[in-house]
């Protein structure tokens, strides 16, 4: 089992705002639990099947147990493993850049594989939609160029963090920390200090995942745009 599963959502590597505090927090991690295992992965870097009209098909082919075909099992078969494994991990940090008011399509084409029925959620018509995990908890860590926390959120709607937010919860994860890296798009003095907090911060959160589940006051800044 996975103890920690660290899911990054940044095709920039070493130059990422989010990454760079999902290290920290995993670093301090690691001083804490030296004999956990910690897994990292890049949604950019993984071999994602398509989940196209074949995919869909071969889902209601699998599950309804009609006449699935070697190749529709098959096809279902790469989403199962992707989710089996997502859902064995015990706890979660994410790393994630905001692009246009939302995540990354990556991140989002990983969420459509992984999140799959009888594997983290259900449904039934008398109890309608079931989260399938349980006591499993998370921290998110958003990069964005923009600050659009308290009044200077503006006319602007920030979708990357509810999103999130709503899909954790749809599966049974709860979110305990949430740490906004922004704004990026700001002077070099301003940016050193923004992601020295952040850095802080995100070692500070490692507590949360380490000990029993606790809710911490996130006091996040609602961000927008690009990060």
């Amino acid at each position: 089992m996975t103890d920690l599963l660290h899911i990054s959502a940044s095709p920039s590597g070493l130059a990422s705002h989010s990454g760079s505090a999902a290290r920290e927090f995993v670093g301090a991690y690691k001083e804490l639990n030296p004999s956990n295992h910690i897994k990292t992965i890049n949604v950019w870097n993984l071999e994602l099947p398509e989940f196209d009209a074949t995919m869909i098909a071969a889902k209601f082919a699998v599950l309804r147990s009609q006449d699935a075909t070697e190749a529709q099992r098959a096809q279902w078969a790469k989403a199962v493993r992707l989710s089996e494994e997502f859902n064995q991990a015990q706890n979660y940090i994410f790393s994630l850049p905001m692009w246009n008011y939302g995540v990354p399509y990556r991140l989002k084409h990983y969420i459509d594989v992984v999140t799959l029925p009888g594997q983290n959620w259900s449904w039934s018509r008398a109890d309608g939609y079931r989260p399938l995990l349980k006591d499993k908890r998370a921290v998110l860590i958003y990069s964005s160029a923009g600050d659009f926390s308290g009044e200077a959120a503006g006319a602007y709607e920030d979708y990357q963090k509810p999103f999130m937010r709503q899909w954790l919860r749809f599966v049974g994860i709860e979110v305990v920390d949430e740490i906004a890296v922004a704004p990026t798009l700001t002077d070099p003095e301003s940016l050193a200090k923004i992601k020295y907090e952040s850095a802080q911060r995100a070692r500070a959160s490692e507590s949360l995942l380490s000990g029993a589940p606790q809710r911490r006051p996130a006091g996040i800044p609602v961000d927008i745009r690009r990060g």
